[in-house]
């Protein structure tokens, strides 16, 4: 999955790649070159006393190491701007997938996670590609060619390279095999201290009202530990890596010079054939380390990988129709279901059973029931927030997942149960469905959801800021804004899932009021719990278990079903309301 993540997102990026690979060839030829000249300076000029040649030797060393330095710096230049717009890419990808993903899909996923796939599990995948570039060429070319020059210098201590890479590639492995099962459980752990933190900040009202700091401090408490436990053990198995290898340098240093001093004692090599073998043997082990380092970070990247392949494999359970269509041109908004049933996935039985009515243009259809009988669920099936299981949801005579995504938003416009401003300012999110909507239009808009005077009064009016989720303002303001939002949109069929329930009695007549004037010719389809809200609409549909056991008016309902009379009666007596 690894290899397959980056192949795809790096190859846009080609050109830039083949740079670095050519520009860490050119230094790492440059790396190697640079011992052999100072062992020719030492053997030949230093011994020989031939000052000329020190000169002109000397000259090209540093013009060499210029080479080295600038093909270098360019070489992490190029890198690093592949890897971060690779990284940029993937993020983007993830961020489109969980876009198009359904509620189901969410759900099953859960925000957090999702989360920290985007963000932070792109960042590993982001820093291996950069670690990459940068050792790819570098790590094996100095290597083979440190082996190479090594033995050219002198092939009696070639048995030291053959001892010291083995044990190094040893040490390495084992770390490797110790760090993979750590780094899922860390990314696993990361994911549930980002679940602890976002319930925890989205709920921190509800905390402080039922004084639970003390217990959500010890949910954090244990999250944080948990994630700690296991970044001490992966720090462990880094703090042991570097001094092994450390020690293995030395000791591959030690043993250069102990044996070469013995054979330079003994006229086998020169002092500057010795020099030269000691840097080379030096070098292929820093490429080792090199690859060291990479190695390390491949475990925790290639579980990222993973996580970011899960995300970016899911086949969304709602598509767009290749072939969508728009609502035909006459169309005003009839929305129509047909035998729909719908389950959730796991669940025993359906939610909805065989859900059948029409919603007439200019007509307000109202759904009551007791809680869990499935009406914010009818509802989300008009927008497709979710697919019928069974039957059809139709709007101006068209199955709605036969209409693009575009076309659907343009007709439903849905006030949710739990009204959510986004961070920015009233304008920004009143704007939200309506982007090219006017100020005039945005006013027209908060006069219907009584929402003018509060606005009004804020600094900044339509500028004032509004923080994430609408937290800065109050329930009922951030209702009366949603409802605003959709009416800026000027579908023609709404969607009210309960969205008076934060309003007081005189606002929510003088609301329901405005909205009778000015959505005169569209759909209205309308869930409440409060009755006082539904006794004027057209129609009443009462569900039941999933089921509609009733249908007519509010008068209607009273006399014939036992339900509704009810649900009535739970609220006020029957003969008040009449």
């Amino acid at each position: 999955m690894l290899l397959r993540l980056i192949a795809q997102y790096s190859k846009p990026y080609a050109g830039w790649i083949a740079a670095v690979l050519l520009l860490q060839l050119a230094t790492t030829i440059a790396t190697l070159y640079l011992p052999s000249l100072n062992a020719s300076i030492i053997d030949e000029g230093v011994v020989n006393g031939d000052i000329d040649f020190i000169w002109r030797t000397g000259g090209v060393m540093l013009a060499v190491a210029l080479v080295q330095v600038l093909t270098a710096v360019a070489a992490v230049y190029f890198g690093a701007k592949t890897s971060m717009a690779v990284g940029r890419d993937i993020r983007r990808s993830v961020f489109h997938s969980v876009a198009a993903f359904s509620a189901r899909e969410v759900n099953e996923f859960g925000a957090p996670t999702l989360i920290t796939r985007g963000t932070n599990d792109v960042q590993q995948v982001q820093m291996l590609v950069l670690m990459g570039l940068n050792f790819m060429v570098t790590a094996p070319i100095m290597c083979i060619g440190g082996v190479i020059m090594a033995l050219q210098e002198d092939p009696g201590l070639s048995w030291l390279v053959w001892v010291s890479v083995p044990v190094l590639l040893v040490v390495v492995g084992f770390l490797v095999v110790k760090l993979m099962p750590l780094f899922r459980v860390m990314q696993e752990r990361i994911d549930g201290i980002n679940g602890v933190l976002r319930e925890q900040i989205t709920g921190i009202r509800v905390i402080r009202a039922f004084v639970r700091e003390p217990y959500e401090t010890e949910r954090f408490r244990e999250a944080n530990e948990k994630l700690t436990e296991t970044g001490v053990k992966v720090g462990q198995l880094f703090v042991l890596m570097f001094p092994v290898i450390g020690l293995i340098l030395h000791l591959a240093t030690a043993a250069v010079l102990w044996f070469g001093g013995q054979r330079v004692d003994a006229g086998d090599i020169q002092p500057g054939a010795l020099t030269a073998f000691l840097q080379y043997l030096l070098q292929i082990l820093m490429a080792v380390m090199m690859g060291t380092f990479m190695a390390m970070m491949i475990p925790r990247a290639l579980v990222c990988a993973e996580r970011i392949g899960e995300v970016l494999d899911v086949e969304p359970s709602l598509h767009d129709p290749q072939t969508g269509s728009g609502l035909p041109t006459a169309g005003r908004g009839r929305v129509e279901f047909r035998g729909v049933s719908f389950g959730y996935p796991g669940a025993e039985e359906p939610v909805l059973k065989d859900i059948s009515f029409t919603a007439e243009p200019g007509r307000t259809t109202a759904i009551i029931g007791s809680t869990g009988a499935g009406k914010t669920t009818l509802l989300n099936l008009i927008p497709r927030l979710y697919d019928a299981g069974r039957g059809q949801v139709l709007i101006d005579g068209v199955p709605v997942d036969r209409l693009t995504r575009q076309a659907l938003s343009d007709a439903v416009a849905a006030v949710p149960q739990k009204p959510y401003l986004f961070s920015g300012t009233v304008a920004s999110n009143l704007r939200y469905g309506a982007p090219d909507a006017t100020d005039e239009d945005l006013w027209t808009a908060l006069e219907i959801a009584q929402a003018t005077d509060f606005v009004r009064d804020k600094e900044g009016g339509f500028d004032a800021p509004i923080s994430q989720g609408g937290t800065n303002v109050s329930g009922g303001q951030r209702q009366r804004l949603c409802i605003a939002r959709a009416l800026a949109a000027r579908p023609s069929v709404y969607l009210f899932d309960d969205s008076f329930s934060a309003l007081d009695v005189s606002t929510d007549a003088r609301l329901r009021a405005a909205l009778r004037e000015s959505i005169a010719d569209a759909t209205v389809i309308l869930v409440a719990q409060r009755v006082a809200t539904i006794t004027e609409a057209d129609e009443i549909l009462v569900l039941d278990d999933g089921r509609i056991v009733g249908r007519g008016t509010h008068e209607q309902l009273l006399e014939t079903n036992e339900t509704y009379r009810e649900i009535v009666e739970s609220q006020i007596t029957a003969e008040e309301v009449a």
